[in-house]
This record gives C-alpha cells, structure tokens and sequence, in this order.
C-alpha cells in the first residue's frame, strides 16, 4: 500500500504503546499504578458540578449543532476577560480561538508559521514538538536540557540556534517534567527572541515563540506562572499562547482549548481549522463560557484540584527520596507545577531476574510494569535518549493510597536487578 512520504515515516506515540502493555496486564488481572496518561481519571478527579450542570443544561438546550468555525463568542468573551483577570493579559476576542483542546491549536500554529524546511527549536524532553515538525515538514531543531536546571531550557542552552530560525516552542509548566522557568530564566529567553529579531532585516521571517502554558493553573507551593508577554510586551506580536480548560478543570475529554495571539497569525490559524474542523462540542463551549465568569466557584475547584494533585506529588517525590536515603537507586525533582514528577530510576546495564540485561529506558519500563506493577514513560518518548535514566509520573490517575503502595514494590523490583 502506498501512502504518503509524511505518513509513511510518522512514528507512533511512545505513550500509548506503553499504554497498550498497562492494558495487557490489567486484562490478566494484574493492578497496575498507572502514571504514565496526562489524565484524570474522573472517579478521582471530576470536573466542576457547576460545568457539569451546564454542559447537561446546553444540551437539553439543544445545541448540537455547528458551533461558530472559531469559537462560541460567549466563550471568547470570558476567555478574554478571564485571561485579563486572571493573567494581566489583555488579549479581545477576536485575538482568540477556540478548538477542541490544545493539539489542534498547536498543529494549526506550526502550520500557520513554517514553511518546509524552516527551522523550529525545542527543549528536549518536551511533548511531540518533533511529530509537529514532522507533519509540517520543518527542521526539528531539539535542544538537550540538564537536570540541574530542572529540565527547563535556558538562553545559553538556546544561542547557538536562534539564528534562521522561525519558531521557538516552549512549555511552562513543562510536560513531561512538572518543572516551570523562572522569572530570570524566562526573561533572559525573550531578551534572546528580541535581539534576534531586531537583528533580521525586513525580508526574514522573524522568529516567533509557541507558548505552551495549558498547565499554569496547576502551580504549587511558592511556583508562580511567568510568560512572555507579561515580562516583555514587546513580544506582543511575535508569541502565539496555547492554553485551554483540560488540565486546570481536569476537563480533558470537555475538548475546550483555545489559543490567543497576534490578530493576522490567529486569523490564519482560523482558516486552517475552519478547514480541518477541529471545532470544540457546541455545548461544552457554552458551558465554559458560562463557568469561567463564576469566580467563585472556579477558585474553590482550583483550591481544591491542586492541594489534592500537590498531596499525591509529594507522596511520590518523599517516596522516592526515602528509597534514596535506603540505597536505592533512584531519585526526584521537586514537582512545581502540572501533574507530573521526574523520577530518575539509574539501573541501566544492570540483569533482571530472567537475565536479561537492561539496556534502554524502554526495556526498564516493561520491566517494572511486569515486576512492580508500576508504570511510567521514559523521557525517551519525549525526544531524550533511550539511555538516560529519567522518567515521567502522571498522578492524575491514581490515588495516594495506590502511589504509597506501589513504592515498596518498586523497591523490591530494584533489588532484584544484579
């Protein structure tokens, strides 16, 4: 069968594969701590009642038709005002788009902005900016980070690369680590971004920055949220925001993102999803549109999403450095936003019980699905190499109680590794 040169060299996810061995194992009745789907389960996490009721209210309403191709105004409008309460950002609503969560607005900025062969620059690890590149056919250009900077991307790690290219994709809180930049980080990026565009002469294209930032509700602790804009509104026309309701209403299956930016780039990424039709359920929009002005009841929701995210975090990350402080061979980073934990499991080149000898970071997660009933996805899925020893735990999922438990199975695993 002939396809495509894009289709036939599109690589499947990591992420569901793995999940496809989770599913196995559960099959034969094996109880699996699952932390590798950036989901909720809803049992665990449901969403708001107040957005409940309004998404059964629309449709009895019935509005089940076709929704406006770049968003209910309603919704637009309390997009708008939310992000000028909430963010200081002030952004009308024609600046805005609506799509059935954050992968098409991704999708649709990537395709607004790069032509074949234009360059695009992203941290690694990071969440499928190099499938992006490859549906659009642009130059991936994937920039190692270091765990001492929490996996986050810093100007000097960036420098090198600026030049000739078109797009610049950052994430904060980033997914897969949970880690968020600093102010001085993040400020030292967009003093890199003005430079280089004051540089290019009038025929370049200049380079634009993908802010990622779907996650900014969730931050814990003393985190505080920083982007581009807020720090230098300079960049007004040179940053497209990806951002939606999943993660923060743990809404994922609500399918409500919405995108804002410069007037000419978002009006062109309405065209391309007007012909794509990545459109949000009518009535999950106008229910949002009504949630979002409610205050009240948005900050009660968040106040209590996060303390339970931050309780099952801290579980994991004091789990694994009380393994650390027994011998064992693993370590953390403290989780700052999102709902993820790095975990650093270092047992590469090590025999399992069968002989088997660990390899890559792959074949150590089957291994600890099959001996620890325990999931997560290696930062190989995530464009880092199969041989270093870092991971992604998404807690959305499972409980306190299943995170504690699966800890001295882990334990257990490890030990019998020679």
């Amino acid at each position: 069968m002939q396809v495509s040169k894009m289709a036939a060299g599109l690589i499947g996810s990591e992420i569901i594969r793995i999940g496809n061995q989770v599913s196995e194992q559960v099959r034969q009745g094996a109880n699996i701590c699952n932390l590798t789907i950036g989901d909720f389960d809803s049992k665990i996490f449901p969403i708001p009642a107040g957005l409940t009721a309004g998404i059964v209210a629309a449709y009895q309403a019935g509005m089940t038709n076709y929704p406006p191709a770049a968003g209910m105004g309603e919704l637009r409008d309390s997009v708008s005002a939310f992000l000028k309460t909430r963010q200081g950002l002030d952004y009308g609503p024609n600046d805005i788009l609506i799509a059935g969560g954050s992968r098409p607005l991704i999708y649709a900025t990537y395709r607004a902005l790069l032509d074949e062969g234009d360059k695009a620059i992203f941290p690694l690890p990071s969440w499928n900016n190099n499938h992006y590149c490859h549906l659009v056919g642009a130059t991936p250009v994937a920039v190692p980070t270091l765990p001492e900077n929490d996996f986050m991307p810093t100007a000097a790690d960036l420098a090198p690369h600026v030049a000739g290219a078109t797009l610049l994709a950052l994430c904060s809180p980033l997914n897969p680590t949970g880690t968020l930049f600093t102010k001085e980080g993040l400020e030292e990026i967009c003093d890199l971004v003005i430079a280089e565009n004051k540089r290019r002469g009038p025929d370049e294209k200049p380079l634009y920055i993908l802010y990622d930032q779907i996650y900014w509700l969730l931050t814990f602790g003393d985190a505080k949220h920083y982007d581009p804009v807020s720090l230098r509104p300079e960049l007004r026309d040179y940053v497209i925001y990806i951002d939606g309701t999943s993660k923060c209403f743990a809404a994922t299956g609500v399918r409500v993102g919405y995108s804002f930016g410069p007037t000419g780039i978002i009006e062109k990424m309405k065209s391309i999803l007007g012909h794509v039709g990545a459109w949000a359920p009518k009535a999950e929009q106008v229910a949002m549109g009504k949630f979002l002005p409610q205050t009240a009841a948005v900050d009660e929701f968040l106040t209590s999403i996060k303390g339970r995210l931050q309780s099952s975090l801290t579980a994991l990350f004091d789990g694994l450095k009380e393994l650390k402080a027994q011998g064992c061979p693993v370590d953390a980073v403290a989780p700052a936003g999102a709902i993820y934990l790095t975990a650093k499991i270092d047992v590469l080149g090590r025999t399992a019980p069968d002989g088997t000898v660990l390899t890559t970071t792959a074949e150590l997660t089957s291994y600890l699905i099959a001996e620890a009933k325990l999931a997560l996805v290696p930062f190989s899925a995530f464009g880092s190499p199969a041989t270093e020893p870092w991971f992604r735990a998404s807690v959305g999922a499972e409980t306190v109680e299943s995170i504690a438990a699966a800890l001295p199975r882990l334990k257990a695993a490890l030990d019998k590794l020679k």
